[in-house]
């Protein structure tokens, strides 16, 4: 280290500014987001901000609900390149060139259908909001696991939580899919 004519201690010959970085400085991107089998532009984004922030606040996503923002409930589950995750806890610019699949991208027709119909039948949806993160999860469960055991199904959902049904309804959905399915 040198010292400047000031009599300031500075980086020395690096080329380094040796200015304090703000604490609020958050650099903006731009990227492409493969959401739901479409490439969507997103621009000028802070670097910091959630998946979940971009698909609600930036590409109007509402089926991800927003609810604890810690990766705790569930209620913003979605697959990113198969897998499942809170995006919540995914930074958006982590997500660029990923495959990011929400509710929506799941489809009308095949297992999801399966699984939103099994839940209205069997009454696993009370007020709905988390019902789109329950949908992603189950889901992927039963695209990986097709005959999950009750233990694995628990063990699956134990990252959605329901304020509204408790979980018996959820599990009887599921098992309704699964017998359908055999």
């Amino acid at each position: 280290m040198s010292t400047d004519a000031s009599g300031e201690t500075g980086i020395g010959d690096t080329g380094i500014d040796d200015t304090p970085i703000s604490a609020d400085v958050d650099p903006r991107v731009s990227y492409h987001l493969y959401l739901d089998g479409a490439v969507r532009e997103v621009a000028d984004v802070c670097f910091s901000e959630s998946l979940l922030g971009v698909l609600r606040d930036h590409l109007g996503v509402m089926s991800v609900k927003d609810a604890c923002e810690q990766g705790r409930c569930g209620s913003c589950s979605v697959l990113m390149d198969g897998r499942l995750v809170a995006s919540c806890t995914v930074l958006a610019a982590d997500a660029a060139d990923a495959q990011v699949t929400t509710v929506a991208g799941l489809g009308s027709g095949g297992p999801a259908r399966a699984v939103r119909a099994a839940f209205l039948a069997y009454g696993a949806v009370q007020c709905g909001f988390c019902t789109p993160g329950f949908v992603v999860a189950v889901t992927d469960l039963l695209a990986r696991r097709p005959d999950a055991d009750e233990d694995e199904i628990r063990e699956a959902l134990a990252g959605n939580i329901c304020r509204c049904t408790g979980y018996g309804r959820i599990i009887a959905a599921i098992r309704s899919v699964q017998d359908a399915r055999r």
